[in-house]
């Protein structure tokens, strides 16, 4: 393929990441808005909740947080430096108020650990009506000094997500009753080692939680072992929670005059005229929230590569060399605080990589169709299984929608190119029609395209006759006579 060509593949190609990668920005940011907004980055007046109004006058306020959506690093700092808060401006309680699907377990550790440390008790409070303490959740509100629920909420399903996730764990021995056999029964696929190991030590760790605060500990093990869930009155009936409280103020009411064991001493709750203010999480703790998302650091991810591969297209463009390698390294830091798969990684890299190379290398769409595959697969395994972490199918497939264009793109200018007749350079003067400038039996001149050109021919030919060109040798066209 000639150097024009080339470029003319090269230049659409550029044309066609710049495509890709508003495509891309434009799926990301409505997800970094959404993020935003859930993360307090809202207007002031929609981020207090429901529940968030004062109560009473006292002189030391309790201290409020929120535990709302997936628990991340981000939630994990929040509440560490919301305890951290609550102890040095000697808050007599803190509030936990929880509405979470669950998380990562790492995080949802470094909050238990947090909560077990805290010299200030503090009250888990899953809340408003429709909240959910699930999975993660559920582990932090055995861990809490009280448990409380708001009516219609539930909490359970804590069962690991690398056993629970694609196939259900078989059930336990102790749970078929002796000397009876169950008919029609359907056991689940045996488990190996690793997740009887990954089990166990789930079970383990929520029934040390639920004896240390002398809740139900057979429950929890059966919302680990079982994936079971209480609504709030069942939990009560159970002696998974304290209480119900319909709002805070009822919440208040009824903790005033208990009792919790922190360390070696006794603490006595007085919550008359004790009211409650809510700390918000700071900038650093919502914008490490936003960038934790994983579907917003697959998109920074994706921004980051189509950016670097445009700039690389046209040198100098400079911003979207810009925006790609702070995006990039947004997104690698984001990856580093995420249970990030980093053979997926080098997957969704190497497949971006490939597909560049079909702009530079037109193979007819296998460079490129390798490329996209390894960037689904490596897309789709992108976190490890066990953190329960996913990017979102619709925005996997949006980007390799547009992947797979780039390709067909590159494929049909390909195609094309390689059929079109070569127009410039000696590829284009083989079979060109000549004329003959004077009489000459083996050595003369002809007539091409408006110049005198030395020639060489087999066979006499005279001035005026027509001629083809067979070879080019530097100066010279061999040419033979037009019969």
């Amino acid at each position: 393929m000639s150097r024009p060509t080339c470029n003319r593949v090269s230049i659409a190609g550029a044309l066609v990441v710049l495509a890709a990668l508003g495509v891309a920005t434009a799926l990301v940011l409505p997800r970094i808005a959404a993020a935003a907004v859930g993360n307090g980055l809202a207007p002031a007046q929609a981020s207090p909740p429901p529940t968030s109004a004062s109560v009473g006058r006292g002189p030391t306020p309790a201290l409020g947080l929120q535990m709302r959506g997936a628990i991340g690093p981000a939630m994990a700092q929040y509440i560490e430096h919301g305890l951290e808060v609550a102890e040095q401006r000697g808050s007599p309680f803190v509030i936990l108020q929880i509405d979470t699907p669950g998380g990562l377990e790492t995080s949802m550790r470094e909050i238990i650990s947090a909560i077990l440390a805290s010299p200030v008790p503090v009250v888990g409070y899953v809340a408003p009506p429709g909240a959910r303490a699930a999975s993660a959740g559920t582990y932090i509100l055995y861990a809490c000094h009280f448990a409380a629920m708001a009516p219609a909420t539930n909490l359970g399903a804590a069962t690991p997500v690398s056993i629970g996730g694609s196939e259900p764990a078989p059930p336990p021995e102790s749970a078929e009753k002796p000397g009876k056999k169950t008919r029609g029964a359907r056991r689940g696929p045996p488990m190996s080692a690793e997740q009887r190991k990954v089990l166990n030590d789930s079970i383990a760790y929520i029934r040390g939680l639920a004896e240390l605060r002398g809740r139900n500990a057979d429950w929890a093990e059966q919302a680990v072992r079982g994936a079971a869930s209480l609504p709030a009155t069942q939990a009560l009936q159970q002696h998974v929670i304290d209480f119900i409280a319909p709002n805070l103020r009822s919440l208040l009411t009824q903790l005033n005059g208990r009792e919790t064991q922190i360390g070696d001493r006794t603490v006595r709750l007085d919550t008359r005229g004790v009211r409650v203010v809510w700390l918000k999480p700071d900038w650093r703790t919502r914008l490490l929230g936003i960038i934790t998302n994983p579907e917003i650091a697959y998109g920074l991810l994706m921004i980051g590569i189509w950016g670097l591969l445009f700039e690389g297209f046209h040198p100098g463009g400079v911003l979207p060399g810009v925006v790609g390698v702070v995006s990039l390294l947004v997104a690698l830091f984001a990856f580093q605080l995420l249970p990030t798969n980093f053979a997926g990684l080098a997957l969704v890299a190497v497949g971006a990589g490939m597909m560049a190379g079909e702009f530079f290398f037109p193979t007819y769409g296998s460079l490129g169709i390798g490329g996209l595959i390894a960037f689904v697969v490596g897309s789709l395994i992108l976190f490890s299984q066990a953190s329960g972490l996913v990017v979102a199918r619709p925005l996997i497939g949006g980007i390799a929608t547009v992947g797979g264009l780039v390709i067909l793109g590159i494929v049909y200018l390909a195609t094309r190119a390689a059929r079109t007749r070569v127009a410039t350079g000696t590829q284009a003067m083989l079979g060109a029609t000549v004329e003959a400038a004077e009489d000459f039996a083996a050595r003369g001149r002809v007539h091409y395209g408006g110049e005198l050109w030395n020639a060489c021919s087999t066979e006499p030919l005279k001035a005026g006759q027509a001629a083809r060109v067979v070879k080019v040798e530097g100066l010279t066209l061999w040419v033979e006579p037009l019969r």
